[in-house]
């Protein structure tokens, strides 16, 4: 069974996985290694120390991320569709990017409970300016996993906002799912789809208008 999953991972995937995972093996090593050093030597040459372990720390986290974070979103594509992907990628990248910060923070030796406060009240403004834009994220991620329809089958939504239509589904994106109606292409925020009622309707597969 493992050789056939295997088997299933396209070569470019797996590269990208044993990438991420070797930059992440190296980003973790700097971080023991500064953590021995404190505890052996204590305050003795720890300016410098931290500043080798943390460039290695910053080059190696911020790649391991990346190549991580596509491997993922490589991964749930293949898996189901091209949205869910870059949905996890995007929520992947965004933490490991915390992580790693964090991590470099620690190092340099600035208290995590400040910056904890500091991150927390960022993230309280940029939830108030960004209240819309981050719904209608979160919203496709239930979208994407939840499946109460997928793309190309024909629904009917009830909406106290769009009242009731019946459409084709073309896609599901980060902020917008985009439905053919018969009257045209029809852009819906997530946020409002995740609201509605929605039903499938019976019609050929693959059938649009």
């Amino acid at each position: 069974m493992a050789r056939k999953k295997a088997r299933g991972i396209p070569p470019s995937l797996q590269h990208v996985w044993l990438a991420g995972g070797a930059a992440t093996a190296v980003a973790v090593a700097a971080i023991i290694v500064k953590s021995e050093f404190d505890r052996r030597h204590g305050s003795m040459h720890r300016t410098f120390v931290a500043w080798i372990t943390v460039p290695v720390l910053l080059i190696f986290g911020i790649y391991a991320v990346g190549r991580l974070a596509d491997g993922m979103g490589q991964y749930l594509a293949r898996r189901s569709i091209e949205a869910a992907g870059a949905v996890v990628r995007l929520v992947a990248t965004g933490v490991g990017y915390l992580l790693v910060l964090i991590a470099v923070f620690e190092l340099l030796g600035v208290s995590i409970a400040h910056l904890i406060i500091g991150f927390g009240l960022a993230g309280v403004v940029l939830g108030i300016a960004a209240q819309q834009s981050l719904g209608n994220i979160f919203a496709s991620m239930v979208l994407l996993f939840a499946r109460p329809f997928s793309v190309g089958e024909h629904i009917r939504v009830r909406s106290g906002t769009i009242g009731v239509v019946d459409a084709w589904v073309l896609g599901i994106g980060l902020t917008y799912v985009t439905l053919q109606t018969e009257d045209g292409l029809l852009k819906v925020p997530n946020s409002v789809v995740l609201a509605s009622g929605i039903g499938k309707l019976d019609t050929p597969p693959n059938r649009l208008p």
